[in-house]
């Protein structure tokens, strides 16, 4: 990664965004795999697709890192929570809702 003080131009600016951009894709990506991975592994164990415990276990977890890197907490916080919202809604189409017992 390059140092954002040593951007000398716009253009070295948004080649840069873009490919950043190209590597957090192809992370979602994966995410978005593990997520269809649950889908298969939920039902053996007995799991709804929405786990409150564990929506907050991983926010607390992303804002922990947020502060340890230096990161926009809140805007972290907020992503985050789109995110695993929709993982929770791709889930819910094939598992169906409920509570953890």
């Amino acid at each position: 990664m390059l140092d954002p003080k040593t951007v000398a131009s716009m253009r070295e600016l948004r080649v840069e965004i873009d490919r950043l951009d190209r590597q957090i894709v192809e992370q979602l990506t994966y995410r978005l795999s593990l997520i269809d991975r649950a889908i298969d592994l939920k039902p053996s164990e007995g799991l709804p697709a929405r786990i409150e415990e564990r929506v907050e276990d991983v926010v607390a977890k992303v804002k922990a890192h947020a502060v340890q890197t230096g990161g926009d907490v809140e805007l972290f916080e907020q992503l985050y929570r789109i995110m695993i919202e929709a993982s929770i809604l791709r889930e819910e189409r094939v598992l169906g809702t409920g509570d953890v017992k």
